[in-house]
């Protein structure tokens, strides 16, 4: 059986096995213990365009990894956006620059009609870290709940409600986490057991002398090992907190932008009014921002206290970036070209789990799927060993991919939404000869 993986471990260069040269070595010079790289050997990269990344030595290769370039990379209408900008003026919030509020309005138009301040940021850990500061001003509580494998990002408050990235103790007092929703921990009911794990963490807070302030969750589970389905199920969890004077804090950092193909938050696919949205990596194609939107008296309360500014949080070329996406959205018809593509990337991954004994699930939707990998006819026994080696044939293959999930046993497929079919039926094939290795 495997153990539990710590997200930043999974397909990570292993520093402490040594042997590092040239770039590698001159990157942990620079960066030391901080220093994480995708794979065993990591890859040097010098260009990327679409679905596809370039390395030094010229290998192309079709990236699945990221969800960051969610466009395609380097899209022309992106880089023509922020270059014009960047190239007219860039500074910081404190001034009126028209680009910034039509990015704004834009963003709102996407969002429920209640979330109508929006406070923009530079990453989603800053973004989560000020949902939750938000959520206790607006509650009076001080406890959270999160899943058992969430990740939430990395301030000092958002990394201690994010249990995969604890590497040594556990949670403080004022976080519990629940299982995932998957049929592991709550069967044929996911919905019913979801709400009542929430249920239960709720009281064990009160135990504690807590109230509670907000459950926080990513819509579609990505750090847990991407749990999709049925849509709605996490309603009821939802409302049970809002219940009890607690809010829902959507963390849509992963999810959002139209990646889930039926929606363009992943909160709309459970039919969900959350209280809080939290959003970043898809928002600028590749440029650092994110935001918080939130209910204007949950902001003005927080503002009663401390305020709020970042400095580069909002500048114009981030706004430049951010409209660009939008845009590309809309124009390119994304969303539902990533239901479309999305659909028969996820008939093509079954077809084949059909007749390879070590696929044992695959969730999903749209352009978000997990694949469980398990011991031989085991599929309640996930295997992280054999997972790293179909990451490293599929390396062979010349495409990208990482690791998911409590474990580290789960793929997550995540490829920009531009992905075509005919790059969908190249992972898949991929895919194919790599799980019968």
């Amino acid at each position: 059986m495997s153990q539990v993986r710590q997200i930043l471990d999974m397909n990570a260069f292993d520093i402490s096995q040594g042997g590092a040269d040239g770039a590698v070595a001159r990157r942990l010079d620079n960066l030391g213990a901080a220093s994480v790289l995708f794979y065993r050997e990591p890859i040097e990269m010098v260009a990327a365009e679409g679905a596809w990344m370039v390395a030094k030595d010229g290998t192309r290769y079709l990236d699945f990894y990221n969800n960051v370039p969610s466009v395609g990379h380097s899209h022309p209408k992106v880089v023509e956006a922020v270059t014009r900008q960047i190239g007219t003026l860039n500074t910081n919030m404190r001034y009126l620059v028209p680009v910034v509020d039509d990015y704004l309005e834009a963003l709102k138009a996407k969002l429920p009609d209640p979330l109508s301040n929006v406070v923009l940021t530079c990453s989603g850990s800053e973004a989560n870290d000020l949902a939750m500061r938000v959520a206790r001003r607006a509650t009076g509580g001080q406890g959270f709940i999160v899943t058992e494998t969430a990740y939430h990002g990395n301030t000092s408050l958002v990394t201690e409600a994010s249990p995969s990235a604890l590497k040594r103790g556990g949670l403080p007092d004022y976080v519990v986490s629940v299982p995932a929703p998957g049929h592991a921990a709550y069967g044929s009911d996911i919905a019913g057991g979801f709400k009542a794990a929430v249920e239960a963490a709720m009281a064990e807070l009160e135990h504690r002398g807590l109230k509670v302030a907000a459950f926080m969750a990513d819509s579609i589970f990505s750090s847990d090992g991407i749990f999709a389905d049925p849509p709605g199920f996490l309603r009821p969890a939802v409302e049970a907190v809002q219940a009890r004077g607690g809010l829902y804090i959507a963390d849509e950092v992963q999810p959002g932008f139209a990646r889930s193909g039926t929606a363009f938050w992943g909160f709309e696919r459970h039919g969900i009014a959350p209280d809080i949205v939290t959003m970043g990596k898809p928002m600028g194609n590749g440029f650092p921002m994110a935001g918080m939107a939130a209910r204007p008296a949950h902001l003005a309360a927080f503002c009663e206290d401390v305020g709020y500014f970042n400095t580069f949080g909002g500048n114009p070329v981030a706004a430049a970036a951010g409209l660009a996406v939008l845009r590309v959205i809309e124009e390119e018809g994304l969303q539902e070209h990533a239901r479309i593509v999305g659909a028969h990337l996820k008939a093509g991954l079954e077809e084949v789990a059909a007749g390879a004994p070590r696929v044992a699930e695959i969730r999903g939707s749209g352009l978000f799927v997990g694949v469980d990998l398990c011991e031989t006819d085991a599929p309640d026994r996930p295997d992280a060993g054999f997972t790293l080696r179909v990451i490293d044939a599929m390396r062979e293959s010349g495409v990208l991919i990482g690791a998911a999930g409590r474990y580290g046993a789960t793929l997550k497929v995540r490829p920009p939404l531009c992905l075509s079919i005919e790059e969908a039926d190249r992972f898949i094939a991929a895919f194919d000869k790599a799980v019968r290795i």
